[in-house]
């Protein structure tokens, strides 16, 4: 398998003599329906990892491939990514692609996102060790990867799980994600019962919006109902710039570090830090 390298050292950082490194950790973000603010969520933590000076790769595994218009990618950039290389037609090297950010890499889902149905795609990381595998040689080169899963409980989101140790579920604060919380929390816990190294990071209350009451209940009937250890104290709130800047094509704690969305991100990557060192 050809290398990956999160990140080439600036010519400022002196380079340490080598040794033994602890293996990087993989932190998927997942979530049982659509729309929760999953790949927002995984954009910005990984940036936020980045500034930190962690050598990060995010990794895009959804077929909607949406982490190619937030994550801050240079113009121009090549449109394969993980599928192409599951099928053959492309080196890993090639498609681990630069952002603004010198200690961020991402890998893209690539052209599975001009297929009409996602059925081969997902059988082949059913079928194969090639996801387990890239996943690996990026924790042996990184400090953090992030992976933006696709919706639901299918093949994809399961055999990352499978090779990963860490797991972020975001929540919209509405009612009908309640539904669905149940559902996911037991798959990490089925799936935990082989992959001893998962751990719950915790449930990630996202579009908060304090105006809102049916938002506010919502978020009080976690917090009353679910262990006070899985609710994230952070919540992430509804805001207006984060949807510019994925509109721009970038993270928003890099275009609008001030905003709240992108203060609460950035606190998330502070405690996050703390749990994966």
């Amino acid at each position: 398998m050809t290398a990956i390298s999160a990140t080439a050292t600036p010519p400022s950082t002196p380079v340490s003599s080598p040794g033994p490194r602890r293996l990087g950790q993989v932190l998927s973000v997942v979530s049982q329906k659509g729309g929760v603010g999953k790949t927002t969520t995984a954009v910005n933590l990984a940036a936020g990892f980045a500034r930190r000076g962690m050598r990060t790769l995010l990794v895009d595994v959804d077929p909607q491939g949406s982490v190619r218009y937030g994550a801050g990618l240079r113009r121009g950039h090549p449109t394969h990514g993980f599928f192409d290389y599951l099928i053959g037609r492309t080196g890993l090297r090639e498609i681990i692609l630069p952002t603004q950010l010198p200690w961020l890499r991402v890998l893209l889902v690539g052209t599975v996102t001009e297929e009409a149905s996602h059925a081969g795609y997902q059988a082949l990381v059913a079928d194969t060790d090639i996801l387990h595998d890239v996943l690996a040689e990026a924790r042996a080169r990184c400090d953090v990867v992030i992976v933006d899963t696709p919706p639901g409980l299918g093949p994809v989101v399961r055999r990352t799980l499978e090779a990963s140790q860490h797991v972020l579920v975001p929540l919209q604060c509405e009612p009908l994600a309640l539904q669905t919380t149940p559902q996911i929390l037991r798959a990490i816990q089925d799936i935990a019962s082989s992959n001893d190294e998962l751990t719950l990071d915790g449930i990630l209350l996202t579009m908060y919006d304090s105006a809102n009451p049916a938002c506010e209940r919502v978020a009080d009937y976690v917090r009353a109902h679910l262990p006070a250890d899985i609710v994230l104290d952070t919540v992430i709130p509804r805001s207006a710039a984060s949807a510019e800047a994925f509109a721009a094509g970038q993270p928003v704690v890099l275009r609008d570090p001030d905003d709240p969305a992108a203060q609460a991100y950035l606190e998330l990557a502070t405690l996050l830090t703390e749990r994966l060192q």
